[in-house]
């Protein structure tokens, strides 16, 4: 096989998404594997809607997933420019030149003509293609009509509207599309803008793409292109068209399901790796019995054959349990990379007002190593561990379930006798709390939940002395003795 280059072209017309991100990965795979060239091409030609606030936020996202190309708009290279707007010369060229070969010609129809030959189309229950009113029109007609006013489009002459297109797609196999569902359609709008299949296939041919990895939903673009090439002179890439992703429900992904922005699951504390060995394994899968990959693994095994018709499930919950397989090994092999991903969300919480000094780093350290594996998302920080960043604040059912008053004597106790522990560590705590329910004929669990809620507000979390040590003696009597007051409040004739 010659040098693999493949292409992500994505519109700056909003966020990166998780579909996008997955196909751009598999180009991305695809190219590593072989050795080849991964492009990124900025397609901006909807001017209305791009910006270079999201094509800056999308090359952002797939910096942070560890998704880099060889080739593109901020890094140049061989083939460029590589942005639409950029190229408008080149798509003027390659126009000019099927006009001058009758492949292609200007047409003059209203908007109002056209919705009424697609309203006739409908009304007779048949598929709409453009009548070709203007195709034969002569250098007069012409002439006249620009003289009137009339901005034409331009419009590929289809010389093939009887036979079929055969695509020999890489993973859904041979593909034919009836004749009927193809028209001379516009490929330049009147405003001498290039529609998205005239440019893609300019832009693939100039830049040398020799496979073309892309979501299903472009398939139905595939004849319109090919056509394209035909007319051009050029020999198509090799074409493969990924399943659709679809959400536990079997329907098409969507935001319900997970289809969101990429940089909301970075917010969320997932981790790069995560997200590329849970792509990697939508649709392919290299062994049966396994699901944790390094990525030079991905890329040695990766066979574009390999990848599935059906359509993968994207499991929310599969996902979160291999960012919490990766989440270990990090707090293992990279600890301060996760007080980093901890922080950043602290922060954002406004949990960090007080920022990160010296004495932060270390503590948010421990406070990792307590909540344990709880933490499989950068986020969990919170859910387990807020408590230890802010005054606590009691969920409602764990306060009535356990601040009560069989409790308020206990708590106080408690906290009276952790005032004078030495050393103030886990051993001599839970030491402590056993001691103050032996007094008081007691089962530990009569304190070991009341204490839970009264220093977390929870009660479910970390252990309760390693997060009592942590806590520190000030804090923990405080909080207990405001529990002890709260209970006894409450249950107060």
């Amino acid at each position: 096989m010659s040098t693999a280059r493949t292409r992500f072209a994505p519109s700056p017309t909003g966020y990166l998404h998780v579909g996008g991100a997955w196909t751009a990965f598999f180009n991305w795979l695809f190219a590593r594997h072989n050795h080849g060239t991964f492009i990124l091409r900025i397609e901006d030609t909807d001017r209305s809607r791009s910006s270079q606030q999201y094509e800056a936020t999308i090359l952002e996202d797939f910096q942070w997933l560890g998704i880099s190309w060889d080739e593109g708009a901020d890094v140049g290279g061989p083939v460029g420019p590589y942005r639409q707007t950029e190229r408008a010369a080149l798509y003027a060229r390659y126009a000019q030149e099927l006009v001058e070969r009758d492949a292609a010609y200007p047409c003059y129809c209203t908007p109002e003509e056209l919705a009424a030959e697609r309203k006739q189309a409908e009304a007779e229950r048949r598929p709409y293609r453009y009548s070709g009113r203007c195709r034969n029109r002569t250098p007069q007609e012409r002439a006249a009509l620009e003289a009137a006013g009339h901005r034409p489009s331009l419009r590929l002459r289809v010389t093939n509207l009887s036979e079929s297109i055969i695509v020999d797609d890489l993973i859904r196999g041979r593909v034919v599309f009836e004749p009927e569902h193809l028209d001379d359609y516009i490929i330049v709008r009147s405003d001498g803008s290039p529609l998205y299949n005239f440019a893609n296939v300019v832009d693939d041919h100039l830049m040398n793409i020799t496979h073309i990895i892309r979501a299903s939903e472009h398939l139905s673009n595939t004849p319109k292109q090919f056509v394209m090439y035909q007319a051009l002179g050029w020999t198509p890439p090799a074409v493969a068209h990924l399943p659709v992703i679809v959400g536990a429900d079997r329907k098409k992904l969507s935001k319900r399901h997970g289809d969101t922005a990429v940089r909301e699951y970075r917010d969320q504390g997932f981790l790069p790796e995560a997200i590329r060995n849970f792509f990697a394994l939508m649709a392919w899968h290299p062994e049966s019995e396994r699901e944790v990959y390094d990525l030079d693994e991905l890329i040695r095994s990766f066979r574009l054959e390999a990848v599935g018709r059906a359509s993968p499930i994207f499991d929310l919950e599969k996902l979160t349990w291999l960012n919490g397989v990766y989440m270990r090994r990090l707090i293992e092999e990279d600890l301060e990379r996760v007080v980093d991903l901890c922080a950043d969300i602290l922060r954002r919480a406004g949990l960090l007002s007080g920022g990160m000094g010296p004495e932060m780093r270390p503590y948010l350290a421990r406070v990792i190593g307590v909540v344990g594996d709880r933490l499989k998302l950068g986020r969990d920080i919170i859910a387990y561990g807020d408590f230890f960043f802010k005054d606590v604040e009691y969920e409602p059912d764990a306060a009535a379930q356990h601040l009560t008053a069989t409790s308020a004597p206990l708590l106080a106790a408690y906290a009276d006798v952790l005032a004078a522990v030495e050393p103030f560590e886990r051993g001599a705590i839970e030491a402590a709390l056993r001691e103050v329910c032996a007094r008081a004929g007691v089962d530990a669990r009569a304190l070991i939940h009341p204490a839970r809620v009264a220093l977390t507000g929870k009660t479910a979390g970390p252990g309760l002395f390693e997060l009592t040590e942590l806590l520190g003696r000030d804090r923990a009597v405080d909080r207990l003795r405001r529990a002890a007051s709260y209970a006894a409040e409450r249950r107060a004739p």
